[in-house]
């Protein structure tokens, strides 16, 4: 059985400090202009919905999120 993850890119408003960029490990962070773009794989949509959900607790403004191709 083969096992797929689903990459993404998620696009944030302001720069992202140490301590939040640590609370999604599954995530690389990397600054463009004036935002934060989070980019990498997760097993399923559930971890989407849950990284997410993060994002509200921490009052991070959503401005794009894009689900990429398979390798």
């Amino acid at each position: 059985m083969e096992v797929s993850v689903l990459h993404f890119e998620i696009c944030v408003r302001g720069h992202l400090g140490r301590a939040i960029r640590a609370a999604f490990p599954a995530f690389q962070a990397q600054v463009r202009g004036d935002n934060t773009i989070l980019a990498g794989a997760l097993p399923d949509d559930a971890a989407l919905y849950g990284v997410l959900a993060q994002m509200e607790a921490l009052a991070l403004e959503l401005l794009e999120l894009r689900r990429l191709p398979p390798d």
